[in-house]
């Protein structure tokens, strides 16, 4: 049996969850999240407490088990709680701005950066060189935190780029004059 899929999933005040067949809809005070759930997972919504069962044990259904009961616990979070993904930028003359809902970078190229938020996701300056990145649903602000980083990662040498916050860089040596 798989540790984390028969796990319960508590839903905190002000959650709501609906289920319809395979779908699964959770409402809280920050938002609504809707997803489908894979493989006829079975879904026991008990009081304040959702359980996920599997049909059979085949390799497909184990397979999913867990990964179903992780997905409706974090968008049970999001709703209630939300995601927040911090990043710092490291580099002489790199920094951020904010234009109104867009993020533009200063990342050493010849332009501007400039960032648009998919619906759900928020950007918020806490100085120049630090953004936080908002949101209810994990992927997307994971997603959104990667994309970012992708743009200029942090260099071995200088420990320039952008890093997640609390990243350690190993650094390496340069060249030694001899």
């Amino acid at each position: 049996m798989s540790r984390i899929g028969r796990m319960p999933v508590r839903i905190p005040q002000g959650c709501e969850i609906s289920i319809e067949g395979n779908r699964v809809t959770v409402s809280g005070p920050k938002g609504t999240l809707r997803t489908e759930v894979p493989g006829g997972m079975i879904l026991d919504l008990e009081g304040d407490v959702l359980t996920v069962r599997r049909p059979s044990d085949s390799r497909e259904h184990r397979s999913l088990h867990g990964l179903t009961r992780t997905l409706l616990a974090n968008m049970v979070e999001g709703v209630s709680q939300g995601f927040v993904r911090n990043l710092e930028i490291h580099g002489v003359g790199y920094r951020a701005n904010l234009q109104g809902d867009n993020l533009e970078l200063s990342l050493g190229f010849s332009h501007p950066v400039i960032i648009k938020p998919p619906p759900g996701v928020t950007f918020e300056l806490v100085t120049p060189t630090r953004i936080r990145i908002h949101g209810i649903d994990k992927q997307k602000v994971g997603q959104v935190a990667a994309n970012i980083r992708a743009l200029r990662k942090p260099e071995p040498y200088k420990g320039k780029g952008i890093r997640y916050a609390g990243e350690m860089v190993r650094r390496k040596a340069g060249k030694s004059t001899g």
